[in-house]
């Protein structure tokens, strides 16, 4: 039979024990990874919104010619693909608590889930099938400023390698309450004497006792942080074709 044919398909078993009706866990169940799926896409979306902001503008939505932005601000190019994501997030995840609300009928049988699980069932795959589509489309035409990115990084006047330093001093016979004392203060000092935090550290007695020259150079480079990058990639596309 169909039936038994699309059982075989996709793995699936009878209940082996049950009242008139399958217990509502199962389907709670379901419906839980549903939402935690779009929440998933949500958090996608934010970062994407977040780093399109005008003050970061790192990360763009693709934006056709023609495509009108804020109606009340011409310049602006809102990210209203991610914006609608998030939405959608927020709705399937409220139909998770209406999926838990049927775990429990009375003496197990009862008919209350079955209005609830005809709205949500076809409401919350359909939704989520539009919203993975959308954020493939948002991920597949994004533009990607990466000028932007490097100009960013340079704002923090090297504070951004405050961590590589904290571990190398730790490596070096400090303490970690030192060692961060140390990064802490030297870190304070970039803004408040106008110095780039490789000066502020080369200033430091306490630094240069414990690090060389030679050291602090060999610690401010962006390339540690993405020399991974690969691997992870592999890890991610690996995974998913398995």
């Amino acid at each position: 039979t169909v039936e038994a044919e699309i059982c075989i398909a996709f793995d699936l078993s009878p209940e082996p024990i049950s009242t008139q009706v399958i217990p509502r866990d199962r389907h709670a169940a379901y419906f839980s990874i549903l939402g935690v799926i779009a929440s998933s896409l949500e958090r996608l979306a934010i970062e994407i919104r977040s780093l399109q902001r005008t003050e970061i503008g790192e990360i763009q939505e693709f934006f056709s010619l023609g495509q009108k932005g804020s109606s009340a601000m011409p310049h602006k190019k809102n990210p209203i693909l991610a914006e609608n994501v998030t939405g959608l997030a927020r709705l399937i995840r409220t139909q998770v608590l209406a999926a838990l609300e049927n775990v429990a009928l009375w003496h197990e049988r009862d008919m209350s889930h079955s209005s609830v699980e005809r709205l949500i069932a076809p409401d919350m795959t359909s939704a989520l099938d539009f919203a993975l589509h959308r954020m493939t489309g948002i991920i597949k035409n994004m533009k990607v400023d990466q000028v932007r990115m490097k100009e960013n990084l340079k704002l923090t006047k090297g504070r951004h390698y405050s961590h590589r330093i904290l571990t190398k001093l730790v490596e070096s016979g400090s303490t970690r309450r030192e060692a961060h004392q140390i990064v802490q203060r030297n870190a304070a000092r970039v803004d408040h004497e106008n110095l780039s935090f490789a000066a502020a550290l080369k200033a430091d007695s306490e630094v240069m006792k414990l690090l060389s020259k030679e050291d602090l150079r060999s610690l401010f480079d962006d390339q540690h942080y993405v020399q991974n990058v690969d691997a992870i990639f592999d890890r991610v596309f690996i995974a998913e074709s398995n």
